[in-house]
């Protein structure tokens, strides 16, 4: 006969359970395993739950940048004055204006200084990273020189270079010290002033794209350089096929910086001249007309150009150089 394993059991007969004992609980009557939670509440909590980190970040998108555009955009079709609560809609007369008058559209040719002017700084930051992120003597003091323009703020370099390129200013006494006598007034004409300009605007954002190009340079793989030195690359074949391909994502991005700040240059012009001597650009007179000759409604509409120029031109460069996975092995 088998013997049985229940416990009220011995030896084959039933065993009661001694006076006052707990009575042994059936296996059918034993509670089982406490029921998973409910899988929709928790789809429901994981969705829920990113949005309220965001949502103090959202609010204030919408309140600082998409509510007051959509201001801006409503304003440009009005003559507003910016004073006056009467608005008064002109429909596209703004717009009219801007594109039919060449004093008002011909601003964006000083872009062009400013344009040429973000290639020498993006080939000189690509450069200087590439140089400095290979073994260097006192390269984390080269980094800090090439960086720390940026950090200054923009109207204490709109002084001192407006010192330096004045008459018998410090420019010109380098100059005399390697025998260059020269008296020229760097900021007195269109185009001496421009390139003048332009290179202050190189030795101050040069910074920026130089630490991104760092960063993506020393974020590529350090077997790839090992294996090509062991295949005999020198450094110029490194850069090519390796540096070059592993950094397209950032260069693609410090070309989008660098044409959007050039269509947008305002601190630097209009701190060290104002506008004058042909230095004009499109910010500082759209400034001008908005808070000099109260049109509010004009330089409303003049914003809205310059926003949807510099979102056609992303949108070209983002079509003729797409953002593409790099992979390097």
């Amino acid at each position: 006969m088998r013997r049985t394993t229940d416990p009220t059991v011995r030896g084959g007969a039933l065993r009661r359970p001694a006076p006052g004992a707990a009575p042994v609980p059936d296996q059918a009557s034993r509670p089982g395993p406490s029921p998973a939670p409910r899988p929709r509440r928790d789809r429901l909590r994981r969705e829920v739950t990113p949005w309220l980190f965001m949502l103090i970040p959202l609010v204030l998108l919408v309140v600082f940048t998409y509510a007051p555009v959509i201001n801006m955009i409503a304003y440009s079709f009005t003559d507003w004055d910016g004073v006056s609560p009467d608005l008064k809609a002109t429909g596209v007369h703004n717009y009219v204006d801007i594109f039919t008058r060449p004093e008002l559209f011909q601003v964006f040719f000083v872009s062009g200084y400013y344009l040429a002017a973000s290639v020498v700084q993006i080939a000189a930051a690509l450069y200087f990273a590439t140089v400095l992120s290979f073994h260097t003597r006192f390269r984390n003091f080269f980094k800090g020189v090439l960086f720390f323009p940026y950090l200054i703020n923009g109207v204490a370099i709109g002084f001192v270079f407006l010192y330096f390129f004045q008459d018998g200013g410090t420019l010109d006494s380098v100059l005399r010290l390697f025998g260059a006598e020269t008296e020229r007034a760097w900021l007195g004409t269109s185009t001496s002033a421009n390139i003048s300009l332009a290179g202050v605007s190189v030795w101050r954002y040069m910074g920026l794209n130089f630490v991104l190009f760092l960063g993506a340079i020393q974020s590529i793989p350090g077997e790839l350089y090992e294996a090509s030195e062991l295949d005999g690359a020198n450094r110029w074949q490194q850069f090519r096929h390796i540096i070059a391909p592993g950094i397209r994502p950032i260069l693609s991005l410090s070309v989008i910086l660098s044409v959007s700040g050039s269509l947008s240059v305002f601190e630097i012009p209009y701190i060290m001249t104002g506008g004058a001597t042909g230095t004009e650009t499109f910010v500082i007179q759209t400034v001008k007309l908005a808070f000099q000759f109260n049109k509010t409604g004009l330089a409303s509409a003049a914003a809205v150009v310059l926003l949807l120029i510099i979102l056609l031109v992303t949108w070209v460069q983002r079509r003729l150089v797409p953002d593409d996975k790099v992979d390097l092995v």
